[in-house]
């Protein structure tokens, strides 16, 4: 077992709902699975997929679903964004039987947190578990080592199945059916998604322009689809564990740019396959946009896990003065520049200087990116 950032059993309560999301294959099944093997509650292990606990969480019958439970500490339901009205059928369950905790996994954002949302308003808690951080990866690598297996995270991701894999023959079969089979299977399902060639094309497309604001209405020629449908589609895949978004900012200048956005991969290895693009790092022409894809989502894997909050933005001026990520946090601005370049300038632009006296400024190179994403 590699070591995971998230214990489930300081994060169960009784009477409560404990409610796991993340993208297929990020290891939620293989967590929930070993705290159950360890622990000394009686628990019950189900899957969303069973047409009988469908049928019978869907049901809303009190009596039924009390009776489904009783005697057991824990109920665990994997994939439980399968059952039709699932908020409801744990709601009874945390309602009637205080003394049991109940944890469900789901891999469609979408869909479970649409239907746990409002049923179990004040009786659950919520994470998210992504595929392997940095940080859960300094467990069982040094920075030395971490630095050394950099290339290969940005070509191959950090999924668990593709971190564990001994060959790059390996490695590459798995995230091809991962794309192929997996990940884009929630995506599709959500609203009754047809288009996947459309959806395809329009990931590929992103994954060429990652670092670049994105235009909706270049995508929307380029896929032959129209503007809104585009815009719902990147919402889609946002929930769907696809991509993360990130807007500009804009405070006191006009010049600064805030219309647009810009995406990047969750996962690197997602980001190469889609565009079969897995050539050794000192081949490629596209380092700037692998590192700087790479670095955001692990500060962001880093946020999340370890609850720091604020909002995230680019910082774009019409005259090209921009900085790659700008966290708000308690009030201030924090500006990073993201190069792949060890020995890149540490000079903030003019214009940030000027309009943000308070703002800080730092470059994130491959000498200290390490710290900047939590690892010590």
């Amino acid at each position: 077992m590699i070591y995971r950032y998230y214990s489930i059993e300081k994060l169960i309560q009784k009477g409560k709902a404990l409610i796991i999301y993340g993208p297929r294959r990020s290891g939620k099944t293989t967590l929930l699975v070993d705290y159950l093997k360890h622990t000394t509650l009686t628990y019950k292990l189900d899957s969303g997929d069973s047409i009988e606990l469908q049928q019978l969480l869907g049901s809303s019958d009190v009596s039924r679903i009390i009776q489904y439970a009783e005697g057991y500490d824990i109920i665990a339901i994997d994939e439980a964004q399968q059952i039709p009205h699932i908020g409801t059928g744990l709601k009874i369950l945390v309602d009637h039987l205080p003394q049991l905790a109940i944890i469900a996994t789901g891999s469609s954002s979408f869909d479970l947190s649409q239907q746990v949302g409002e049923p179990l308003t004040g009786r659950k808690k919520t994470v998210t578990l992504f595929p392997f951080a940095q940080i859960e990866l300094a467990k069982h690598y040094n920075a030395f080592e971490l630095q050394q297996r950099m290339d290969e995270f940005m070509i191959f991701g950090s999924y668990p199945e593709v971190v564990i894999a001994k060959s790059r023959k390996e490695k590459i079969r798995i995230l091809t059916e991962l794309v192929n089979s997996y990940l884009l299977k929630d995506v599709l399902s959500m609203e009754r998604i047809k288009g996947s060639k459309q959806l395809l094309d329009m990931l590929k497309l992103l994954a060429f322009q990652v670092g670049s604001e994105v235009s909706l209405n270049e995508i929307a020629t380029h896929v032959r689809m129209d503007v809104k449908t585009v815009g719902r589609y990147l919402d889609i895949l946002e929930k769907g564990f696809v991509l993360k978004r990130l807007g500009g900012l804009s405070r006191n200048l006009r010049k600064e740019v805030y219309q647009k956005a810009k995406y990047y991969f969750l996962d690197m290895g997602v980001r190469n396959a889609l565009i079969a693009q897995f050539n050794p790092i000192s081949s490629r022409n596209d380092l700037g946009a692998l590192f700087e894809n790479f670095v955001l989502m692990e500060r962001w894997k880093y946020n999340e896990y370890t609850q720091r909050v604020g909002a995230s933005y680019f910082w774009r001026t019409y005259d090209g003065q921009e900085i790659d990520l700008v966290e708000e946090r308690s009030g201030k601005l924090f500006g990073y520049e993201i190069k792949s370049s060890a020995k890149a300038r540490s000079v903030a632009p003019k214009d940030w200087v000027s309009t943000y006296s308070n703002g800080r400024y730092k470059v994130i190179t491959p000498k200290n990116y390490l710290s900047f994403i939590g690892v010590k």
